[in-house]
């Protein structure tokens, strides 16, 4: 039996020679053109109301979008509808130009100047289909009778214009071969350069090509190729902008747009996150901001993606994906151990370097720039390292934990959702820290204390401690002296069951700031008879006690180790 992958046909590649493409650089924007109105809406389960569409359409304005296809007038009320109240309701910006498409058929092109009447800036766009799969299976055609569509139109359009454009309208127009990549290069170039006559293009009146990937069907190298081949052999490439139309059926939509602006494209007709028909058109967002990160700018804002994505889905209905780039809920996440010290380690690098480049591993772009910087970038899971948790209980929390903590915390969060076996939150890494280190009250436990200091004449501080101690049932006096606080509490509790611990490391910071600030002590103690080592947190709005508590919590740590 014939094998099923058999039953396609490969894509015969453009031959070209002395292609240039590879060499270039995309070095400026494109012209936007958002066909989130047409080809996106016509794509949705339940399409846009007129509400949604406005709403959609200010959006678009407010990023700086200056070309919008609007819809297809002709093809219903509902269509005929959103363009006239776009119109009349006063909408457009005068330096937006809205787009409208139609068939390469008289009746429908007749109804879509009815639509405009009253537009200040319009592109009237027509397309027919030009494929050798088109020509065969839907219209049963020769070149010669696909040409003549084109061209009929074209001279209809044109005639039909010129009133208009006497009246002051700026009205350009804009020819889809449809399903460009499944034709001959030769034939585009031939009915391109018919339209073009027929519309009588010039230098000075440009009429856009839109060479479309309506289905997506090779590789986007082999696009380029097509794309420079066609811009080379079309006689009047200076009377045209070239634009492109990409779908993403291959999921190969970004890579195709930018080879395809390498290869000599002026013009991209995209929608946000990719929305459209099928697996949708190329995602607007991701091409600009693949090139914002190249630091060219894109000449549109997205620096507030969360609004964006808001709007986009509760007008479509569609959800944004978790992983989509720049704009899903996670891309900015990191799970993995190493991911999260090399992030952690890129953030400290940018505080102390006063870098003016955005350094940090794992971040292609800082999420501050499309309005993301409240969001967590360091999520925990059993995936996680030591790091991870640290990070979370600095940046979410205010502790800054010593570097020797990290490894035996990040154990303990570790052991924590191996045990649930999902992402643990914030607000739990915080409780496993304070159960563990602050929390531990047994069976030591500090009830009262006084410190007084005296200066010697030399400028030395000696400090006497007394206090009262519990354990379990049993409570105690004890009273030292000593060059400091913890000096003089380690002296205190000599001769005591306690004093088998041996001081190994202190770090201390506060954690809120102002009157009301909260002080935090880290304290490593060693147990002279095993070896082992434990870690004690304090807080206490005394900077004196803050390390009492935190020694306390160390040994009460080291009894229940037992």
């Amino acid at each position: 039996m014939k094998p099923k992958f058999e039953k396609y046909i490969p894509f015969q590649p453009q031959p070209i020679r002395g292609r240039t493409w590879p060499d270039r650089v995309i070095a400026k924007a494109p012209v936007w053109c958002s066909v989130d109105l047409r080809d996106g809406n016509q794509a949705l389960v339940d399409p846009m109301n007129l509400a949604e569409k406005l709403e959609y359409f200010h959006t678009l304005v407010d990023i700086g979008v200056k070309e919008i296809e609007i819809g297809f007038p002709s093809a219903s009320e509902t269509e005929y509808e959103i363009c006239r109240e776009l119109i009349e309701g006063g909408h457009i910006p005068d330096d937006v130009t809205i787009q409208v498409l139609v068939q390469a058929r008289e009746h429908l092109i007749k109804k879509t100047f009815e639509a405009i009447q009253g537009a200040k800036n319009v592109i009237l766009h027509f397309y027919n289909s030009t494929s050798t799969l088109q020509r065969k299976v839907v219209f049963q055609m020769d070149t010669d009778g696909i040409t003549k569509i084109a061209t009929d139109a074209a001279d209809l359009i044109y005639e039909m214009s010129q009133p208009m454009i006497e009246a002051g309208m700026n009205l350009r127009f804009e020819y889809s071969p449809e399903s460009f990549m499944g034709t001959e290069m030769d034939y585009a170039v031939e009915i391109c350069q018919a339209v073009l006559d027929h519309l009588h293009a010039t230098p000075e009146n440009k009429v856009i090509l839109n060479l479309p990937t309506t289905v997506e069907n090779c590789m986007p190298n082999q696009f380029a190729d097509m794309l420079e081949y066609f811009c080379r052999k079309i006689p009047g490439r200076d009377c045209a902008i070239i634009s492109l139309h990409p779908h993403n059926d291959r999921g190969c939509g970004v890579a195709t747009t930018e080879m395809g602006l390498l290869a000599g494209a002026d013009r991209v007709e995209a929608t946000l996150f990719g929305n459209g028909e099928r697996t949708g058109n190329v995602d607007m967002v991701t091409l600009a901001m693949n090139m914002y990160t190249q630091g060219v700018d894109p000449e549109l804002d997205f620096s507030n993606i969360n609004k964006i994505k808001e709007m986009y889905e509760r007008c479509t209905k569609m959800p944004v994906g978790d992983r989509q780039p720049y704009a899903g809920k996670l891309v900015f996440t990191a799970f993995s151990g190493s991911h999260q010290d090399a992030i952690n380690k890129g953030v400290q690098y940018m505080k102390s370097s006063g870098s003016a480049y955005w350094e940090i591993p794992y971040l292609p772009i800082d999420p501050a720039d499309v309005g993301r910087e409240y969001e967590p970038i360091i999520r925990i899971n059993s995936q996680s390292g030591k790091g991870g948790a640290a990070y979370i209980m600095e940046h979410d929390f205010g502790f800054d934990l010593p570097k020797s903590m990290h490894p035996e915390f990040g154990h303990v969060v570790q052991v924590e959702t191996d045990r649930v076996g999902k992402e643990i939150v914030p607000q739990r890494i915080s409780e496993l820290f304070h159960q563990e280190y602050v929390d531990v009250k047994e069976p030591y436990q500090l009830l009262k204390h006084s410190f007084q200091e005296t200066i010697d004449d030399e400028g030395h501080s000696h400090v006497a401690f007394q206090g009262t101690l519990r354990h379990t049932d049993t409570v105690f006096q004890v009273s030292g002296e000593g060059n400091g606080p913890i000096d003089a509490f380690f002296n205190a509790i000599k001769g005591e069951k306690i004093d088998r611990f041996s001081f190994l490391d202190y770090a201390s910071h506060a954690i809120t700031d102002g009157s009301d600030s909260q002080g935090v002590a880290y304290i490593l103690l060693q147990d002279k008879r095993t070896g082992k080592q434990y870690w004690g947190v304090g807080l206490s709005h005394n900077i004196n006690l803050a390390p009492l508590r935190a020694i306390l919590a160390a040994i009460n740590r080291a009894k229940r180790a037992k």
